[in-house]
């Protein structure tokens, strides 16, 4: 049988060898774009408290959008996986927190865009210096050691956690959960006609709801493109609705201008760009040194664990991992990870860290690099025609959101529920990455718990074995990396940030 010639594209990114397609991968880009494209206007917001009205929005929107070109592109050409980076949320509103003085002390942005920098570079170091070598003989660096330390239990659990945190991520953003002062969160009051006025928050669910039955309905008729079909068709709903405001189109809301221009003249020169501030940000404020350590330490754990996370998650959810469970091409992810970090804090952005948007991407069927490369590119563009993508409303992309928690799901069938030592900790993971809102929190919480269960089970074990109730010797689970790994969750829960 005479062999079909590869396009350089397919020998590149091994396309036909995942059993994908260019144009599925591409539809899969576009729809990770679309569905983590609101961080272009919500990180220059929660970095800078004065919002669009602060001079440098531009300056942190353009570096924004860079950081997030250089993440993408390191994980399309050089981890060559479906994985989209951006400026991480959370890490953002700490960083907006320290040039608001919540810390104590006042940080310049340069100092905060300093810190980040350290914590980017400890972070690749984790991730390139060897730590031994796995069963097969092959060469890991510490952070692959970590990993490998990580309970079964615990890499089970994150697929299930992870899903269902993009889900109630989605929930939100579409105002389908909602706040409330006495029980923290409720389902959005359908009955209350103020709230179905344009643009509200019942609008915005109908949006999101109306997109998840469209791709629902795709997907059973096993329909190609059919999440991106769902947000573009939820968008358009959405302009009757008030919930998409065409005002965006036309270049009339602050902070969203077709004047790319004035954005890079911005960016490049004068007092309020934020590109290379990291440089003049070592001289910190005096006292400030443990704190600093602290922040420092903090970055670098939960751009570590969230990654982590993840690509776990998004990777089983692609079948895109080894035959130990671990991520394909796990070393250059994180090394993808660490470097877009601190190509982020030069350019004058926090923490840039792979998204768990990518999920949609890769439930829309994206499986190699080529996919995140089409996100990088529409990044890119996004510099020209930020308009456009901005006036797509998160709740149209929520339905997305809420479709991959569906689909990751599933894998919840992979976990012992059977033994406590494994269930207890492993619902603890999944709980707390929802109600915590942190992916980290909840790798944290479930290795503690792992720990603490395993050794009063084997202490108790070994006292009925010395006493001779038991014939076979009892074995913690506990390795040395685990225990490396808890000593440092300690630290990360335990000691406070300002010292």
């Amino acid at each position: 049988m005479k062999k079909t010639k590869r396009s350089k594209l397919d020998s590149f990114f091994n396309i036909s060898k995942y059993k994908s397609s260019v144009k599925i991968e591409v539809f899969a880009g576009l729809t990770t774009f679309l569905a983590m494209a609101y961080i272009l206007t919500v990180n220059p917001n929660n970095i800078l408290w004065g919002g669009t009205t602060d001079p440098r929005f531009s300056s942190v929107f353009i570096a924004t959008a860079l950081g997030a070109v250089i993440g993408t592109l390191l994980m399309a050409l050089l981890a060559k996986m479906p994985l989209a980076q951006a400026p991480g949320m959370g890490l953002n509103a700490m960083v907006g927190s320290i040039i608001g003085g919540a810390m104590g002390f006042t940080f310049s942005y340069g100092n905060a865009m300093a810190l980040v920098f350290v914590s980017g570079i400890l972070f690749l170091l984790l991730s390139i210096i060897p730590c031994g070598k796995d069963k097969h003989g092959k060469r890991i660096s510490l952070r692959e050691k970590i990993f490998d330390g990580l309970p079964k239990t615990i890499r089970l659990s994150i697929p299930v956690g992870i899903g269902l945190f993009i889900a109630f991520i989605g929930l939100q953003n579409a105002h389908i959960i909602v706040d409330n002062e006495f029980t923290l969160l409720q389902l959005v009051d359908f009955n209350n006609t103020s709230l179905w006025a344009k643009g509200g928050d019942c609008s915005n669910a109908i949006v999101a709801i109306f997109g998840l039955i469209v791709i629902s309905v795709l997907s059973h008729h096993n329909i190609k493109g059919s999440i991106i079909i769902g947000i573009l068709a939820s968008t358009i709903l959405a302009i009757p609705l008030g919930v998409a405001n065409l005002d965006i189109l036309i270049g009339k809301i602050d902070g969203i201008s077709w004047k790319f221009w004035e954005n890079f003249q911005a960016f490049f020169s004068g007092d309020n760009t934020v590109f290379l501030s990291f440089a003049k940000g070592f001289n910190f404020p005096e006292g400030s040194l443990l704190t600093c350590i602290m922040l420092t330490i903090t970055f670098a754990m939960i751009d570590m664990f969230d990654t982590m996370g993840t690509c776990v998650g998004c990777c089983q959810n692609a079948k895109l991992m080894d035959d130990d469970g671990k991520p394909l091409n796990y070393d250059k992810i994180m090394i993808s990870d660490s470097t877009a970090t601190m190509a982020g804090s030069i350019l004058g952005t926090s923490t840039v860290t792979t998204f768990v948007e990518s999920g949609t991407g890769v439930s829309a069927g994206g499986k190699t690099g080529l996919t995140a490369l089409v996100v990088a590119l529409l990044f890119f563009l996004s510099i020209f025609l930020f308009p456009i993508f901005a006036f797509i409303p998160s709740s149209a992309a929520a339905s997305a959101l809420i479709y991959v928690g569906v689909l990751m799901m599933k894998n919840v069938i992979n976990i012992d529920f059977e033994n406590v030592k494994n269930s207890v900790p492993a619902f603890l993971t999944i709980i707390t990455m929802i109600l915590g809102y942190s992916i980290t929190d909840g790798i944290g919480i479930g290795i503690l718990m792992f720990f603490i269960i395993d050794i009063i089970i084997y202490l108790i074990n070994l006292i009925l074995y010395k006493l001779k109730k038991k014939k076979n010797k009892p074995k913690s689970e506990i390795t040395l990396i685990t225990l490396i790994v808890v000593i440092l969750f300690l630290i990360y829960f335990l000691v406070p940030t300002v010292l």
